[in-house]
């Protein structure tokens, strides 16, 4: 019976995360149209997530193909890049995976991630679900940064003509903050974000709750969820 109340108390119905649970982290940045980008994956009141051209324009077709695909046209757009609100709070946007749920139940939702350890220490990054990473374990946030590795796609060759395993290491991206220089202009202030506010942290584990998205973050993705105003921001 314990075992069930504690269920209740983290998961509401359909699954949701409604309380704070134990979390990893890590890094991409794959320039590859994200999976909430396409349509049919949960309840919207709006628009999929948007994703860009390969001149980093929006696309209003939500259907179309991936850049990381033969003769695609869409990528991840520029404004997936986190960005400091103040010392303590960033807002950014991440690939998820959710125990006890699917796309449906996390694409386009916002979270709130307090890291529990290292030098972001009690720091707070919102981040709005904009992707899947299938290669990801329950309860795991691969948040969006540039410069901080492809991972297993590779996107940024095609629209930024990066190197063929990215900048850096294809998992794990550069390794200090001057390496940012080898990125475009564009994206370089969320790979400097990786040293001016998360202070270089590697990899911290976090707890989160599921949040309602900050006006900021829908925005630039134009996605909101018909259960939004179930959270609180």
């Amino acid at each position: 019976m314990k075992l069930f109340v504690v269920a209740l108390t983290l998961l509401g119905f359909g699954g949701t995360v409604v309380g704070d649970t134990n979390a990893t982290t890590t890094g991409y940045w794959d320039c590859c149209k994200p999976s909430c980008a396409w349509p049919g994956k949960a309840a919207l009141k709006t628009r999929p997530s948007l994703a860009c051209d390969i001149n980093d324009n929006p696309i209003q077709d939500a259907n179309a193909w991936s850049g990381c695909g033969d003769n695609g046209v869409a990528y991840m757009c520029s404004h997936e890049q986190p960005w400091a609100i103040n010392d303590t709070l960033s807002y950014g946007f991440a690939a998820v995976k959710i125990a006890g749920q699917d796309e449906s139940g996390w694409c386009c939702a916002c979270y709130e991630l307090t890291f529990t350890e290292g030098p972001v220490k009690g720091k707070k990054f919102v981040i709005q679900a904009t992707n899947t990473g299938g290669d990801l374990q329950d309860n795991h946030f691969d948040m969006a940064i540039p410069g901080c590795g492809v991972g297993y796609l590779n996107g940024c060759t095609a629209e930024y003509n990066a190197p063929p395993d990215g900048w850096g290491k294809r998992y794990g991206g550069i390794s200090q903050e001057s390496e940012c220089s080898q990125l475009p202009a564009k994206l370089q202030p969320g790979c400097k974000w990786r040293w001016d506010w998360y202070l270089g942290a590697q990899i911290p584990d976090v707890t989160f709750k599921r949040v309602k998205c900050p006006k900021e973050i829908t925005d630039k993705s134009q996605c909101i969820r018909e259960d939004e105003d179930s959270f609180c921001g």
